[in-house]
């Protein structure tokens, strides 16, 4: 019995005809050497019927296969230093991007300057089921080689506070930089590129649209969840779990809370005012600003400590850390609201400082209540309603379980030339350039691997 196939073979050897990718297993194509038009497919319904397909549709059915040493999914930042480090190596690299130009991130990080490292990088920045795992990629690729990678293309930066590394000028120098270097690296770019279908036998193969990849080795560089106006998808989580691979709950993380409605009556028409704080859970605790949004808090401590928040769970938050407000007011020769008042204003924000003491004034100014104003200050509780989600958040938290990976190299244990880095797994840093670093680490890690 004769198939279909064997005839559009026949056709293939006999009349130099294009090898097309059909959706159908059924279709045939009919041509000949110099039609000056593309052919018309023919398919053969249940029935033996045949229906014609207009040229438009064929189009779409077009197939290009194109073969590399290494496919990249994803031109953000871990998977950018990855195929430079593989290019440099020898290998033919393709990077599948599915945004129209490489590191969205990137260019929105730092306010638009990105904050690319920190000077004081340890594994203690970082958050994860295994606090062990990415002691080895961090120490194989430190902040000092990424600072050596910008001053080799003379990007000009400077250190904000705390290590914090920023661009001078913008942070399109650091994607400028991560091109130029794919470029040297003969590093191929497939940019608004959809990733349909990864397939894997003896070699990966990734169908987008009209165009198949195949490689022998997949590196996953896709990123979480947050911010998806930037295109941000579950594309790294879904193909973890497509080959087996055990998936930590995730979350949005380094993310503004949520006051309850009570609160945000309370406190929200104090959006845009701050103040240095300390802020805590029962596992971590930071010292940095605090910004009151109209729908919560924001500023680097609450965002540090969203990491490490779970719902339900209380915040305790000191409003005067290492400061004693109320020695002044018990010294104080009279003791009134006014006294209060100018003691809390050399220490918070005015509005702020007057919204705290219309809410907890007390009841006398016998030491004892008092000593209730000074813990109230130092110890103010607070239940959030949630996070600002997914879209406010700068991290996802949790992603591919660091059990099914080599710390070395960052691929997975259960299948083999399969690999994983940056976001997508369960490593998430603290606020400060430590995500970034955790990027290039990985990224590295894997490329020099391929």
């Amino acid at each position: 019995m004769r198939f279909p196939s064997d005839t559009v073979k026949e056709i293939f050897l006999k009349n130099g005809a294009a090898p097309y990718c059909f959706d159908s297993p059924w279709a045939l194509m009919i041509g000949a050497k110099f039609l000056g038009l593309l052919p018309l497919l023919v398919y053969p319904e249940e029935q033996n019927q045949w229906q014609l397909v207009t040229e438009r549709s064929v189009e779409k059915l077009v197939c290009t296969t194109r073969k590399f040493g290494a496919l990249i999914l994803g031109a953000g930042a871990a998977g950018l230093l990855c195929a430079t480090e593989a290019g440099k190596r020898g290998r033919r690299v393709a990077v599948l991007e599915l945004a129209d130009r490489i590191g969205k991130k990137i260019l929105i990080s730092g306010g638009g300057r990105c904050n690319f490292t920190n000077l004081h990088c340890r594994p203690e920045n970082f958050l994860s089921a295994n606090e062990h795992f990415a002691k080895s990629a961090l120490a194989r690729y430190t902040p000092s080689d990424f600072i050596a990678l910008v001053e080799k293309h003379h990007i000009p930066y400077h250190e904000k506070t705390l290590g914090q590394l920023f661009c001078d000028r913008s942070a399109q120098d650091i994607t400028n930089m991560l091109e130029a270097e794919c470029r040297e690296a003969s590093v191929e770019l497939f940019l608004s590129t959809k990733i349909q279908e990864v397939q894997h036998s003896t070699e990966f193969v990734v169908r987008a649209g009209s165009n198949e990849f195949r490689a022998p080795v997949l590196v996953v560089a896709t990123g979480g969840l947050s911010i998806p106006k930037i295109g941000a998808t579950s594309l790294g989580y879904d193909l973890a779990r497509q080959f087996g691979l055990k998936i930590v709950k995730t979350r949005p993380a380094l993310v503004p809370l949520v006051f309850s409605k009570k609160e945000q009556r309370l406190y929200g028409d104090l959006a845009g005012v701050s103040a240095a704080v300390s802020v805590s859970t029962d596992r971590q605790s930071f010292q940095e600003k605090m910004l009151f949004t109209h729908r919560g808090l924001s500023g680097p401590a609450i965002l540090q400590i969203s990491s490490y928040w779970e719902k339900a769970q209380p915040l305790r938050i000191d409003l005067a850390p290492h400061r004693d407000v109320i020695s002044s007011l018990r010294e104080a020769k009279t003791r009134n609201l006014a006294a209060a008042r100018a003691a809390f204003l050399g220490v918070l924000p005015k509005r702020f400082a007057e919204r705290w003491l219309e809410l907890y004034a007390p009841h006398s100014w016998a030491n004892q209540d008092l000593e209730k104003l000074d813990r109230q200050l130092h110890e103010w509780t607070v239940v959030p309603a949630d996070t600002e989600g997914y879209e406010k958040a700068e991290v996802t938290a949790g992603g591919v379980d660091t059990d099914e990976l080599s710390s070395k190299t960052m691929e997975s244990r259960k299948a083999r030339g399969l690999f994983f880095i940056g976001e997508v797994v369960d490593v998430t840093g603290h606020l400060g350039g430590f995500n970034f670093q955790w990027a290039w680490a990985s990224g590295a890690a894997a490329g020099r691997a391929l």
